[in-house]
């Protein structure tokens, strides 16, 4: 290899080990639970799912943006390790990050709202999302009221942050986002839908929030003292059921088929394998399913205990 080859292959490594340092001491982008959470990072290419909205993140987790006349809108923000990469998927579908001008979060667990701050410092964006989550947010630790809070690790918080009502609509250039509130996962989880025009054809897309009732270790769904959020699941498992949804995107997309859906879409994009009228039906109805055996689950396990005892 020659001096010219060398020195070059120096200056490559030179610089991929000043932007590894770079990051290592952004504090924004410090890795969470880095070999937890890499299952969910299988890298996938950007892809136009429908009209003017895109999936711009990983295998196991996925990251809306829908382009507006005045700018972008992002839906979550995974991890902070993934932020570089997410930012690449954005600028190979042909945007740039500082067009960024909302950030929507559907929940404030580090998978999905670890990446939030960075993604919002980087951009000049606001996150939005429900009151309980911006709290949670804020305080960069969920509460006593978050089934899975006993193993959550901390994440970092952004600085602009706007609280949001069940309902309302978030309107940048000629689109509107709507809020539905469908707590249980987190007290604070978000879902959002808005309509995607293509060919002359419009369809209401729904970003979904997870729905599935898992807790950490002594956390018991039966327990009195937790019928609160049980209510809660109920309450939003019934809406998402009901809800008009001609295409569904999950926060994680093998909770709702869509990692087998994008996979036919990336074969075969016609007929668009994610137009389903039944999907949030079928979403809603799966994790009821899973619910109710968990509370049979944990009654059947009580039961257990007081006939030991």
């Amino acid at each position: 290899m020659g001096r010219m080859a060398l020195l070059g292959m120096s200056l490559v490594l030179g610089s991929t080990a000043l932007l590894a340092q770079a990051a290592s001491d952004d504090p924004l982008l410090k890795p969470i639970e880095p070999e937890f959470a890499q299952r969910w990072l299988t890298p996938q290419p950007a892809t136009r799912i429908h009209g003017r909205t895109w999936l711009v993140g990983f295998g196991g987790l996925n990251v809306a943006l829908i382009k507006t006349s005045a700018g972008l809108i992002l839906i979550d923000g995974a991890v902070p390790q993934s932020v570089a990469d997410l930012k690449a998927n954005i600028r190979s579908a042909g945007f740039d990050i500082r067009d960024v001008r909302l950030i929507l979060s559907t929940e404030p667990h580090y998978d999905h709202a670890g990446g939030l701050a960075a993604l919002a410092r980087d951009s000049g964006a606001t996150v939005l999302a429900s009151a309980p989550a911006v709290a949670v947010l804020r305080a960069g630790r969920s509460g006593a009221d978050d089934p899975q809070m006993a193993w959550l690790p901390p994440l970092p918080s952004p600085a602009r942050l706007r609280a949001v009502k069940d309902g309302e609509t978030i309107r940048l250039g000629d689109t509107g986002v709507t809020a539905i509130a469908t707590p249980g996962h987190t007290a604070g989880s978000m879902s959002w839908r808005w309509k995607s025009c293509e060919e002359g054809r419009c369809l209401p897309i729904v970003f979904a929030s997870s729905l599935n009732p898992v807790a950490a270790p002594g956390y018991r769904f039966s327990d009195p003292a937790h019928a609160a959020t049980v209510r809660s699941f109920r309450r939003s498992i019934a809406r998402m059921k009901r809800l008009d949804c001609g295409i569904l995107l999950s926060a994680h997309p093998d909770q709702s088929g869509g990692d087998a859906k994008l996979a036919r879409f990336l074969q075969q994009p016609r007929p668009n394998p994610f137009v389903d009228a039944r999907a949030c039906r079928v979403y809603g109805e799966r994790f009821e399913g899973l619910l109710d055996r968990k509370l049979a689950e944990e009654t059947k396990a009580s039961a257990a205990d007081h006939d030991f005892q």
